[in-house]
């Protein structure tokens, strides 16, 4: 039993609202669940009792335990039954007039000592506070999509807002077995705000023709390590709800990141939402199947530079069967030769003398980019392409083409690799290929947060890992991954597009010049 507020009301029965309804009710506290009409109600019902259901079947509840939750809910259409709650949640759809009718009504039924929370998971909780007669009593409570099953909070206070009122409904959360992140008033808050950014420059990349949409997808999951990739991931979310979310933060930040990207216009506009329409960037008919590869035979690899990288890449062939030569004399004899230098000017000399070594039809390849300066010192740029790892021991490999790859090159590379036991995605000879170009610029906006003050390391690290799912946070991944290495990358990034929004966080500059982590 929750010792902080005694009776909770809900406001909103959709599947987000259902879901708040259904943890609080398994909290042991009474819940009051009003929607707008019985038709909504009754869909309400179907929400908790499927989701009941399925915990059920997977034997995560008894039966009389859902029994006892489903009881501890009444539902209604009259908004006068919440006059006895002592927090009211609302989570009705993502517009500012819906919610501020709905607030209206709240402030005239509510008693003067009870908090009022949003679920947004955009608007400003501010503009929501003003137009009602309690701004000290309004904050932001916003649960992550299934509610029962995720565990992060984000709980919100404007500058209006009583800090015992946040403080009361942060430890609801924790009562409630979440793990709250306590926040100021930002469009789209920790983690939104961090993952949007990223989804809405995946579909800037499809759009530009960089990579496919399966490539893009696969190349995240595969090579980041992400739950799923992003494409996948907003058909999932819906499409509608991404926009929306892009849209609000843009409002706020003006920041290029958050534009929406005109195919996603597209898509709205058309009804092309994801899952819940049956189309999005998917076609949702059980009838796409992943291409299946036929498997190679392992190649004779030429593995040049030395270093962390050089020695991974040679550690893949040899556990792969693979024959591996390091020194000029035996390059004739190499299906594929990568240049794994640590410097551009290396790595150069590196890939022109085996051009001059290797023998027809033999793959050149570079480990890092821009891939065409390379190609073009080796006289042979037709054979050259780009083969990086974003993982030095990870199994996914990103096949880089430049406009003067030479045609079935591309492919013969990827075959080659596929001997190596690796996956394989292809893209343009662009900085930071896919991962890295995805990846850094998430990680860079994650920085500027911590730099501004807005959240902490173990907050902004809480809200991926918990709120998204990711298996680590951007804060720990910056550091993992290395200070020296993602400022590289983003000013790379920055001198391609010169887009500000890749240009290095000042923080990460300041830690890596200082040779410091940023825990």
């Amino acid at each position: 039993m929750t010792g902080t507020f005694s009776r909770v009301g809900v406001v909103g029965l959709g599947t987000m609202g259902a879901g708040i309804a259904e943890v609080l009710a398994r909290g042991g506290l009474p819940v009051v669940g009003v929607e707008v009409n019985p038709d909504a109600l009754e869909r309400g019902r179907g929400h908790l009792e499927r989701s009941t259901g399925r915990a059920v079947k997977r034997g995560r509840l008894s039966e009389d335990a859902r029994r006892e939750i489903l009881d501890r809910v009444a539902l209604s259409v009259d908004f006068a039954d919440l006059g006895d709650c002592d927090l009211v949640v609302e989570a009705v759809p993502e517009r500012l007039d819906l919610k501020h009718r709905v607030f209206a009504e709240l402030d005239r039924v509510c008693r003067a000592d009870a908090v009022l929370a949003s679920n947004t998971s955009s608007l400003s909780v501010t503009d929501i506070a003003v137009a009602t007669g309690r701004p000290t009593k309004v904050v932001g409570v916003h649960f992550f999509n299934p509610a029962p099953v995720m565990k992060l909070v984000e709980v919100i206070g404007t500058v209006l807002t009583e800090p015992e009122a946040v403080e009361r409904v942060a430890a609801l959360a924790r009562d409630l077995g979440k793990t709250p992140v306590t926040i100021g008033d930002r469009a789209g808050f920790v983690a939104n705000r961090l993952l949007f950014g990223y989804l809405n420059q995946a579909a800037h990349m499809l759009e530009s023709g960089h990579a496919t949409r399966d490539d893009i997808d696969a190349a995240m999951k595969d090579g980041a390590g992400l739950p799923m990739g992003p494409f996948t991931l907003m058909d999932l979310i819906g499409l509608d709800t991404c926009l929306q979310v892009l849209e609000a933060v843009y409002a706020e930040s003006r920041d290029r990141r958050h534009a929406p990207a005109p195919v996603l216009r597209e898509l709205v506009a058309a009804g092309l939402l994801g899952r819940k329409t049956g189309r999005g960037f998917y076609v949702h008919d059980g009838q796409e199947r992943a291409a299946e590869e036929e498997a190679a035979a392992p190649p004779t690899v030429g593995v040049l530079g030395t270093g962390p990288l050089a020695d991974a890449f040679a550690a893949r062939c040899d556990g792969a069967g693979a024959q591996v030569r390091t020194a000029e004399a035996g390059l004739g004899e190499c299906d594929l030769i990568v240049e794994c230098a640590q410097d551009a000017e290396t790595g150069r000399a590196l890939l022109a003398a085996a051009a001059e070594a290797a023998g027809d039809g033999a793959v050149l390849a570079t480990a890092s980019g821009p891939v065409i300066e390379r190609a073009m010192a080796t006289g042979r740029p037709g054979d050259v392409v780009g083969l990086h790892l974003p993982e030095a021991d990870g199994a996914l490999a990103e096949i880089a083409v430049t406009v003067a790859t030479g045609p079935g090159v591309a492919d013969r590379a990827e075959g080659l690799a596929r001997g190596l036991g690796l996956t394989t995605v292809r893209c343009r000879d662009r900085a930071g290929f896919i991962v890295d170009a995805l990846r850094f610029p998430y990680l860079n906006d994650a920085a500027t947060m911590l730099g501004a003050g807005y959240a902490d390391a173990d907050a902004i690290d809480a809200a991926m890992t918990l709120g998204c799912g990711y298996p680590s946070g951007p804060v720990a991944d910056l550091d993992r991954l290395g200070l020296d290495r993602a400022v590289t990358v983003l000013r790379a990034l920055y001198e391609e597009t010169r887009d500000p929004a890749f240009a290095p966080a000042p923080l990460l500059e300041e830690h890596r010049a200082a040779r410091r982590p940023l825990r």
